[in-house]
């Protein structure tokens, strides 16, 4: 029962991180094999849609181990908050929590603001900045860099790929830019 209670509180960065790093050595080792989840999207659509395009055009089934990381990855969220979690609403640091109410955003119970994100909110230009065209900035800023963070951040950094240092600086230049500057517009919306 203790390692239950152990696995349901936040493990420390100092676990955590080099949990996560220990995965490049491990897939390398077991089978030279990439850490990355934005090719996941690729294999899928090779999948089950074949076409007659050149980028989809390839042996997804070599890949077939990432669909199945994949896919453990939404099992384990699945395990994670229905039979791990202890239910009780997610830490809001006390300060982004009084700049989103200066926003008028006042429902804290999940991951995201539920304010925020709704099927309601979808249908108004505030929401559809966040949802639709956030996605879709993740979406082509993922595919023009090649991956994703975890690819590049983690994968590539270790590797020791200057493309991933300089991917790895843009997604967190990004980020700030984002952040600090397009984020508090919108909301003011």
């Amino acid at each position: 029962m203790q390692l239950i209670q152990w696995i349901q509180k936040p493990w420390p960065w100092w676990i955590a991180g080099p949990l996560i790093g220990l995965m490049v050595p491990l897939l390398l080792i077991l089978g030279n094999k990439t850490f990355g989840i934005s090719s996941s999207l690729r294999h899928i659509c090779a999948a089950c849609f074949p076409a007659n395009i050149s980028f989809f055009r390839y042996d997804w089934k070599k890949e077939a181990w990432n669909l199945f990381f994949a896919a453990g990855i939404i099992a384990g969220g699945f395990i994670a908050a229905g039979l791990l979690s202890d239910h009780a609403p997610v830490a809001v640091d006390p300060v982004l929590k009084t700049s989103l109410q200066s926003y008028g955003i006042e429902n804290f119970n999940g991951l995201v603001p539920a304010d925020l994100f709704n099927w309601k909110n979808l249908f108004t230009l505030k929401g559809f900045l966040l949802m639709i065209v956030g996605g879709f900035m993740v979406g082509f800023g993922t595919r023009y860099a090649g991956g994703c963070t975890s690819g590049h951040s983690i994968m590539g950094l270790s590797n020791l790929q200057w493309p991933s240092l300089v991917a790895t600086c843009c997604f967190m230049a990004g980020g700030f830019v984002v952040a600090n500057l397009f984020i508090p517009l919108i909301l003011h919306l």
